[in-house]
């Protein structure tokens, strides 16, 4: 098992630990539903280290970019960074990515559960050409720091104008000899920062987030639980569960990180998608009462079954039980009533916007 350079803090804090892809992470602290809450009312600290961390040199660094995401770079900015998809050739989703653009090199965050084999895929597809492929996940630490209160509480502390920073938007530099990027971005539906320091300054970083979660409107630390159940009233997507290689980008209803004018691997399926039409679509549901749809759940509309739960929860903001699902094409119009079968009992459902939740 793999620990992150922030491993002592979360056990010195009481935190649960679970295997989370191979690495021992925090799965919650004070409890999924205070520490969701307190993320939409204040602010809360994300140890996502176990993410994978990548850079890429050389003069053939953007066009494997170019090859192995859907997104256009292109015209990719420094200081910008795009989501994007890594498809196989039959256009099923490999991961979904965070590339950015630096001075001299590019640099991606992927899946903890995919490192493995996008560094493979990566690597297979630099082969021959003049490309320099390191990976830095084991040097760096990387914290997530999201709410409503993040932005004020931290601007005060940083070496730079943190409130000029756009959404998708990063900088980097050196802050008493510590090199920092600090990405404005996140995976919660509230606004915040993404922050990569090198793994050595753990032990220092550790008493510094201490420091943040003093009181009842501080910073407090957030495990996996949390992060997932606000992901999912985001309408985020999650790499398991709504994107998989047996899924695609534009099913998944995100055609805005996919450029079919450009050539990638799997562009010619997902052109062949676009032009004939997906089968199924992704969709939120609401369910009718407390119980929890859980992945894999069949969907039915009357006696036939016409798709499946790919995440569900108990929305703490909203008080609902809410899901998202394939669904076939033709039923995915908001208000279409549906039902889940939980268990042998069919709970009535309907076809809701995604995400469920915007930040007021």
């Amino acid at each position: 098992m793999r620990r992150t350079p922030l491993y002592d803090y979360h056990v010195q804090q009481g935190a649960r630990i679970v295997d989370f892809a191979g690495w021992d992470m925090p799965l919650l602290y004070a409890g999924i539903v205070e520490e969701h809450l307190h993320t939409r009312r204040i602010g809360s600290v994300f140890d996502v280290s176990h993410m994978g961390r990548i850079e890429f040199r050389g003069s053939d660094a953007e066009a494997l970019l170019q090859k192995v995401c859907t997104r256009q770079l292109h015209d990719a900015q420094v200081g910008q960074s795009r989501y994007s998809h890594v498809c196989d050739e039959n256009g099923g989703i490999l991961d979904d990515v965070i590339v950015s653009r630096y001075d001299d090199y590019w640099f991606m965050v992927c899946n903890a559960c995919n490192h493995d084999r996008i560094v493979a895929w990566l690597q297979q597809h630099a082969s021959g050409k003049d490309i320099e492929i390191k990976d830095v996940t084991e040097s760096t630490l990387m914290i997530a720091i999201q709410g409503p209160a993040v932005l004020p509480k931290l601007a005060p502390k940083l070496p730079f104008p943190l409130n000029e920073l756009k959404r998708y938007r990063f900088t980097s530099g050196t802050f008493m000899m510590t090199p920092y990027s600090v990405f404005r971005s996140g995976y919660t539906g509230e606004d915040g920062v993404e922050v990569i320091l090198p793994a050595s300054i753990g032990p220092l970083l550790i008493g510094a987030v201490a420091g943040l979660a003093q009181g009842e409107d501080a910073l407090k630390p957030a495990g996996l639980g949390a992060r997932d159940t606000l992901r999912m009233e985001a309408g985020m997507p999650l790499y398991g569960h709504e994107l998989t290689e047996e899924t695609d980008s534009l099913s998944a209803g995100l055609a805005w990180c996919v450029d079919l004018k450009k050539d990638f691997i799997g562009a010619a399926r997902l052109r062949e998608v676009a032009k004939n039409g997906s089968k199924r679509k992704l969709v939120g549901l609401e369910l009718t009462g407390k119980r929890i749809a859980r992945q894999g759940a069949p969907i039915c509309s009357g006696s036939r079954a016409v798709g499946t739960v790919t995440s569900g929860t108990m929305s703490p903001t909203l008080g609902k039980s809410i899901a998202m699902a394939y669904v076939d094409s033709a039923l995915t119009s908001t208000g279409q009533k549906l039902g889940v079968d939980l268990g042998g009992k069919t709970i009535d459902a309907v076809v809701v916007p995604i995400p469920f939740y915007k930040k007021p």
